[in-house]
């Protein structure tokens, strides 16, 4: 499939098992995976999990990031909020190649009450296996994480 990388998971309590499927998949697959919690499906806040996520990701312990909820939005807000982490909420393999593809994506969000685990699963490996296009793309990511003057 694709070179071992270092991935780092999170999600909320409403996502703990899609975790637990997707990460045990990752580990599967060869890669090294940090499960930044949460460690039940005692009730959490989603924000908590997606800015340790975005952390992980902005600091350089992790390549790619797999953020979880139960709709995958609102984890998805809270990781977008570092600019070093550019997160896709996706739902389909088409969705994930292009977030890859088109915005070098480095984490991807799904929600555990939307998508099932083999879609899940799918999107992950399409979203692991598919590289950043570059070119004219390259200067449009540049400017996500800079903060427009005319804003």
């Amino acid at each position: 499939m694709c070179a071992v990388m270092k991935i780092a998971i999170a999600s909320d309590h409403a996502a703990f098992a899609l975790k637990a499927e997707l990460a045990g998949h990752l580990r599967e697959l060869g890669h090294e995976v940090a499960d930044l919690g949460p460690d039940s499906t005692a009730s959490v806040d989603y924000p908590d999990y997606g800015y340790k996520l975005a952390e992980h990701i902005a600091g350089g312990r992790a390549e790619y990031g797999v953020a979880l909820c139960g709709s995958g939005i609102g984890i998805s807000i809270a990781v977008n909020r570092v600019p070093a982490a550019r997160c896709a909420l996706i739902s389909e393999p088409v969705s994930a190649r292009l977030a890859r593809e088109h915005n070098d994506a480095n984490v991807i969000a799904m929600g555990a009450r939307l998508v099932g685990i083999d879609m899940a699963k799918a999107c992950l490996e399409t979203f692991l296996s598919t590289p950043f296009a570059g070119d004219r793309h390259a200067r449009r990511v540049e400017k996500l994480s800079k903060i427009p003057q005319d804003a």
